[in-house]
């Protein structure tokens, strides 16, 4: 009996022993990813005609060019739900729906890519909120940052999938102020109407007000309560990084840490890198590594590092492409 009580008092102080010395190694603990690539099969279809700018190329380039540089492994495949009354609930946060029937009567393709796109932020966020990830990069098409509730496509976009997802997280997470930015070289005119009066949501854009759609001027600062949440910064045609990183350090860093988001949404429009077929800007790669190193350091600040990022323009398909590989490999800090 002796014999027994002292080999289990051997076997208590062993196990203590271990649990104070020998803990589990930091590099067998599972590790939480930085970031996931959201994509699905319907944005390899054709909308408009296969010469136009907004193509599938723009999707399969970049898929080419994430399994070179081995950050396939980040893409996350989402399904498209058999069921979308939830779906519907959401766009029409945004959207009305006379604007949701003839989009679905007339461009029954583009209507299906865009609301695919909305799905695959909304559940992005999910799994950032759920803490699976830190941040999300959306790679989908076609863009959304103009679509208005005219029942037709503004400047090849359909449903605006970012100021849906900021409705979607500010009613389902319960999260009241959110940070948009938009580089896109065209002025986001639907995201910044729909927020125009609202400062819960800080608008910040980059662009080119006299290109496409011919608004975005730096005068338009928000109306009534979201007056001063809605800044525009006008860039010049052949603008180069260093100006837009300029733009960015002076106008937006400040405003952004004193405002506070709980999250930050990113309109990540690559028709601002140098040889676009739409745009003129001259920004490189390297310059929008450094803006996505600024978004990243505020959301670190304030927000818990949460980022969601859509892609918007692009048209030149191989600089769309080496451009978004960039910003992804910061993102997940490759």
């Amino acid at each position: 009996m002796k014999k027994r009580k002292f080999i289990f008092f051997l076997f208590k102080f062993f196990l203590l022993i271990s649990f104070k010395y020998f803990k589990p190694s930091k590099t067998l603990a599972k590790k939480k990813s930085n970031t996931f690539i959201l994509f699905n099969k319907n944005f390899l279809n054709t909308i408009f005609s296969p010469s136009h700018p907004e193509n599938p190329s723009r999707i399969t380039e970049i898929l080419k060019d994430l399994e070179k540089n081995n950050l396939n492994k980040l893409i996350k495949e989402i399904s498209f739900p058999k069921n979308s009354i939830k779906l519907d609930y959401w766009i029409k946060k945004i959207h009305t729906s006379q604007h949701i029937d003839s989009l679905k009567e007339k461009y029954p393709m583009g209507e299906k890519m865009s609301r695919t796109a909305v799905h695959l932020c909304t559940k992005g966020v999910d799994k950032i909120m759920l803490d699976e990830v830190k941040n999300i990069f959306c790679l989908t098409r076609p863009p959304g940052h103009h679509a208005l509730n005219t029942g037709k496509d503004e400047g090849f976009c359909f449903y605006n999938h970012i100021a849906v997802t900021a409705k979607y997280i500010q009613e389902q997470y319960k999260l009241s102020k959110i940070l948009i930015v938009d580089w896109d070289y065209h002025h986001g005119n639907s995201t910044e109407l729909f927020f125009y009066n609202d400062p819960s949501v800080l608008f910040f854009s980059t662009h080119d007000q006299f290109a496409y759609p011919g608004t975005g001027s730096p005068l338009r600062k928000g109306i009534d309560k979201g007056l001063g949440f809605n800044v525009n910064i006008h860039l010049p045609c052949g603008t180069k990084d260093k100006t837009i990183i300029k733009a960015f350090e002076n106008n937006l860093i400040q405003k952004a840490e004193d405002f506070k988001p709980d999250f930050i949404l990113i309109s990540a429009g690559f028709d601002s890198r140098e040889n676009d077929l739409l745009g003129c800007f001259k920004i490189t790669d390297g310059g929008f590594v450094e803006l996505t190193k600024i978004v990243m350091n505020i959301a670190k600040k304030t927000c818990g590092e949460r980022i969601l990022s859509i892609l918007e323009g692009g048209y030149n398909t191989k600089g769309n492409s080496q451009a978004t590989i960039q910003h992804i490999k910061t993102l997940s800090n490759f």
